[in-house]
């Protein structure tokens, strides 16, 4: 299965956030929206970074809660990790577990078109070897 083929199916709405607004307002996004996520995007709509649930816990800890405060710049993923629509589940299961990440971006010719979760990629194989093994018994039983 390919990232184009899970878009279509959970849609291509991704919730994104400015590297000004402070980690409180995109914590409250992130909980409000239910997602674990957001891109961050600089005023031309270019990627700049990536805010997840565990960057909100890490600014915490680190700097109690006055890193609440501080501006997305701070504490955000800079180096993202991104996916393209024609790439193969597997592959990106692969490179989110190499690079310990959990949402991937998914950009073609240089625009952000959708992202995804691992747990959609999981999601997606689940109902890939369910089909195989719907098939299967459907052969085996025909035989």
């Amino acid at each position: 299965m390919l990232v184009s083929q899970i878009l279509k199916g959970k849609g291509d709405l991704v919730f994104t956030a400015s590297p000004h607004e402070t980690v409180a307002a995109a914590a409250a996004l992130l909980h409000a929206r239910r997602v674990g996520a957001m891109v961050i995007v600089d005023r031309e709509d270019a990627i700049v970074g990536i805010l997840s649930e565990r960057d909100v816990v890490r600014v915490v800890a680190e700097r109690g809660a006055a890193g609440l405060s501080q501006p997305i710049s701070t504490c955000m993923t800079r180096d993202v990790v991104f996916a393209t629509p024609t790439e193969a589940v597997q592959s990106l299961l692969e490179r989110m577990t190499d690079r310990r990440v959990r949402h991937l971006p998914v950009v073609r010719d240089g625009r952000l078109v959708g992202i995804v979760s691992i747990g959609d990629l999981v999601k997606s194989k689940i109902a890939e070897a369910e089909a195989e093994a719907e098939n299967l018994k459907a052969y085996i039983t025909a035989g």
